[in-house]
């Protein structure tokens, strides 16, 4: 299928950008590191803009969603615990990746009429690159806006839906499909009107609630499976370094076996919809920041994509690998949102399982809604100006309602070549302008 060849040949152009920009910045993201953790405490803001936190906090909402419980789930069960393995590699090569993006973003920003500072590939093309590539920068807008109805709208609602159906059939087995899930779109789309109509001030404030919250949430939860069963921490790492290179034979599931191919296609991937790296989606957030240096509002993108592959992701995948539940391996359907679910109610039960995941699922991906309107509006307003954005927003929330009902497998091959689409034009705006992420990385150096 092409969607299929498109994600795979993206999947090796991102990881071979990270690699570009590890680099280009001499590891940044390595000798910078502990730096990094102290960076999200700098809280300014201006009369007009958002702190550095703020900003993070809103970038999070848009990558920690879905991905990190349904998407790394059926990422295992499709390519194999190896992976886990490449979802690490696309992290530690997607850090200087994100950093050289959202360094980018706010050297290249500028001021809106509303006062909120403005950015994104779209005006690093425009600011930074030669007039005649002026078309790049309406290119991804367009790809950008279309991006926000899939990854960013439908996929997250239908995984919403999903938790949905799973929770009233714990109570209701009679329960109809189409009520739950239409009940489920009118609702989430009423949430996000009454927040995104409010800019993306009211969008960061909530972010910056509701993130910390549910990122707790489900650590918590992920530890009451992991802690009990540590004894086997050992096997699932041998399982997920053999894996990684196709030596991964299961115990359990009929003797499939998984090939370099299927580990990496599957680990990058889900990696990158995870972190976005290279997407180009989150700079829009971090430029809205009230920062005097672009490098360290770059190390808040670098711990972005550290808190959302190398933590939440990880705590997934160790969660399904060592609660010793059945994992359809090879199966390429397979519901991941079931099989996480499996595995929380080795420890919560069915039923508050159901309960659980429907709370912390609606509170991923509904800040994962709110953020993605904001790119998607931003981008809107780029090509249109402040009319554009009221009819973007209406047809984003229908794409909502939408999204609530269409069948789960469909909805991700969309996200993902949408992502896939998206990131090329913001890949040619990197490589155009390393130079001056290089220039900043030594100038910080020298302070």
């Amino acid at each position: 299928m092409l969607d299929e060849r498109i994600n795979i040949a993206m999947a090796f152009l991102l990881l071979a950008a990270g690699v570009y920009f590890s680099g280009v910045t001499r590891f940044f993201q390595v000798t910078r590191f502990f730096t990094m953790l102290t960076t999200p405490f700098k809280r300014r803001a201006g009369k007009a803009g958002i702190s550095p936190f703020r900003a993070l906090s809103t970038a999070l909402a848009g990558s920690v969603g879905t991905g990190n419980i349904a998407g790394v789930a059926s990422a295992l069960a499709i390519g194999g615990p190896g992976a886990i393995f490449w979802m690490w590699v696309s992290a530690v090569f997607g850090m200087a990746t994100k950093f050289a993006e959202v360094v980018l973003a706010v050297k290249y920003r500028e001021r809106g009429a509303d006062g909120e500072w403005k950015g994104g590939a779209m005006y690093c093309i425009a600011r930074g690159m030669n007039k005649k590539w002026r078309w790049l920068a309406a290119a991804f807008c367009v790809l950008g806006m279309l991006a926000s109805f899939g990854v960013g709208n439908m996929v997250q609602v239908n995984t919403i839906s999903a938790a949905a159906e799973q929770a009233f059939f714990a109570f209701a087995p009679s329960a109809s499909v189409t009520a739950i899930d239409l009940g489920t779109g009118l609702f989430v789309a009423a949430a996000v009107g009454a927040v995104t109509f409010g800019g993306a001030r009211r969008v960061g404030a909530a972010a910056e609630v509701l993130v910390p919250f549910m990122s707790v949430l489900y650590i918590a939860a992920s530890l009451l499976v992991i802690v009990p069963n540590f004894s086997l921490f050992p096997r699932a790492m041998a399982e997920i370094f053999s894996g990684a290179f196709g030596g991964f034979r299961p115990v359990i599931g009929g003797g499939v076996g998984f090939t370099l191919a299927q580990s990496f296609k599957c680990g990058v991937m889900r990696g990158v919809f995870s972190n976005e790296a290279g997407l180009g989606s989150a700079p829009i957030a971090h430029a809205a920041a009230e920062t005097k240096s672009p490098v360290e509002q770059g190390m808040l993108g670098i711990m972005e994509v550290f808190i959302d592959t190398v933590v939440m992701c990880s705590l997934t995948g160790f969660m399904v690998l060592m609660a010793g539940i059945d994992i359809p391996y090879g199966d390429a359907n397979a519901n991941g949102m079931q099989i996480s679910a499996a595995a929380l109610s080795t420890v919560l039960g069915a039923r508050p399982t159901g309960l659980f995941l429907a709370v912390s699922v609606l509170l991923f991906a509904f800040c994962s809604v709110l953020t993605w309107s904001l790119y998607g509006a931003r981008c809107a307003e780029y090509l249109f100006g402040g009319r554009g954005v009221f009819f973007y927003r209406i047809v984003f929330l229908c794409a909502v309602i939408i999204g609530a009902s269409l069948e789960a497998s469909l909805v991700w091959r969309l996200g993902e070549t949408f992502n896939s689409l998206m990131a090329i034009p913001n890949l040619v705006m990197l490589t155009a302008l390393a130079p001056g992420v290089k220039k900043a990385v030594r100038s910080y150096k020298t302070l």
